[in-house]
């Protein structure tokens, strides 16, 4: 079923309308080359608000910004058997430069721990240098069977940050640290509430000791890994001959971390908080903020001043402000802009100008209010802010209704077959059970074990053996 803007129905066909939507709210384009995508400007400019937002975050702990090079010689890369073996299916191997036969294949990075440990051996020497922290803004490639804009692609853009510590206990915290900041990127600019804690020993990075995570539940029901970080222990620092010498004038090998996400939070914004009309963007991160419409402008050539005047107004005090005032009709901007997502729009026509106002309408709610011309910045300003708060707030009621405690394999069926939720279970020591249970009979994969560990029952959901832990599982994205 087709809505009224010519997508599908989100709650009949969310994976047809999400590919609907990020087509018609010019999020991107499919480029030539397959399983490849074109990034436009309103879907690149929410790449860069939340690059701008980790950027400052991970400045404030200290890291700083490289830039290694795309490709990886395959002995390179082989120096780290579980890593290679983790990334080998994904790989897009070169084997011709210019018209010459490569005396050693090349693959494009789709992680870059091989580059950076390759780098850290020839810059490590002292304990005095550490930790050293690093990140960088790039794209890989992974060369991935079924594609999906921003969700799942085979090339997509990243930050991965690459830290080296003097011991397990800081390398750990920083990895956490990096973690608190991802979830509150969730809280404070995306509207989009995490469920934040470790991995499964089957679902931790290729070559890590400890992986953690932030994930997040879309409205089908289905979970979405958006963002990961990594103690990696020494495994690569031996692998790749990465050692200092220590106060006591002996030789060590450094501690290392890793972290990153992706523009798959893009695909999480759009899917949390989309509806039937289209995108729905949170005010903190989207491209524009406010558009204002004249209406009728024809009639009174006070209309169009009126609204450059405000427009003006809204741009010199920093909000994310365009005004329409092409030829086109209002029913047909309106409709525009919805499917756009933009968080308000402020419509200005003859009544308006009559009573120094304007009519505010809410993109997420559909509510419409009147808003005095005088002090708008400030109204604006407060607005966009209860707008920020209300859709997370929309959003985190979604997470907490779709967790569901299930004490026996019973009550985890209707969670799972009827793509309800997050199915919370309590594991025991024996988790390679429950994974193959769940995995067969499912397709669910273990998503979090929860940092929050509060146990609802002694026995195994699924064996009844005695209980250890809780695990969140979930079919995936």
């Amino acid at each position: 079923m087709k809505t009224v803007k010519n997508i599908a129905s989100k709650s009949e066909d969310i994976t047809q309308w999400y590919t609907d939507v990020c087509l018609k709210a010019e999020l991107m384009d499919y480029a030539s080359t397959k399983g490849f995508i074109v990034y436009r400007p309103d879907g690149y400019s929410l790449w860069e608000e939340i690059k701008n937002y980790l950027d400052k975050r991970f400045k404030d702990l200290g890291v700083r910004n490289v830039y290694l090079p795309s490709l990886i010689p395959m002995s390179l890369l082989n120096k780290e058997k579980d890593h290679i073996k983790g990334f080998a299916p994904e790989c897009a191997v070169i084997t011709r430069g210019g018209n010459k036969t490569l005396q050693e294949e090349m693959v494009v990075r789709p992680t870059s721990e091989t580059l950076f440990c390759d780098h850290f051996k020839d810059i490590l020497h002292s304990y005095n240098e550490l930790p050293i922290l690093y990140n960088q803004w790039c794209s890989v490639v992974r060369w991935e069977k079924t594609t999906r804009p921003f969700l799942r692609g085979s090339e997509f853009l990243w930050q991965e940050g690459h830290t080296l510590h003097k011991d397990e206990n800081e390398a750990r915290a920083f990895a956490l640290s990096i973690l608190r900041i991802y979830s509150e990127l969730g809280r404070n600019l995306l509207a989009i509430p995490f469920v934040i804690g470790e991995k499964s020993a089957s679902e931790k990075f290729a070559g890590a000791v400890s992986t953690y995570c932030i994930e997040a539940l879309m409205p089908d029901g289905q979970a979405l890994q958006c963002g990961t970080t990594h103690y990696l222990g020494t495994g690569f620092s031996k692998a790749y001959d990465i050692k200092y010498t220590n106060k006591d004038n002996q030789i060590e090998y450094p501690h290392y971390t890793s972290w990153g996400v992706s523009t798959r939070l893009l695909g999480a914004l759009i899917m949390v908080h989309g509806d039937d009309n289209g995108l729905v963007l949170p005010p903190k991160v989207a491209p524009t903020q406010v558009v204002i419409i004249p209406v009728k402008a024809e009639s009174d050539p006070n209309i169009l001043k009126t609204c450059k005047e405000l427009y003006e107004t809204l741009k010199k005090d920093n909000i994310r402000v365009i005004l329409d005032d092409s030829n086109k009709t209002p029913g047909w901007k309106f409709s525009q802009y919805e499917m756009k997502g933009v968080p308000l729009r402020i419509e200005i026509g003859p009544k308006d100008i009559f009573n120094s106002s304007c009519m505010a309408s809410i993109r997420y709610s559909y509510e419409k209010k009147i808003l005095p011309l005088e002090n708008i910045s400030k109204t604006v300003f407060d607005l966009l802010s209860d707008i920020q708060e209300k859709m997370y707030q929309k959003a985190n009621e979604l997470l907490t209704s779709k967790i569901f405690e299930c004490h026996n394999r019973e009550e985890i069926d209707k969670v799972l077959k009827n793509h309800e939720g997050f199915a919370k279970i309590i594991s025991s020591e024996d988790e390679a059970e429950d994974e193959q249970y769940m995995k067969e009979k499912y397709s669910a994969t273990p998503r979090v074990i929860p940092f929050n560990q509060i146990m609802f029952q002694e026995e195994d959901s699924i064996t009844g053996k005695k209980g250890k832990k809780v695990i969140y599982y979930a079919r995936a994205y």
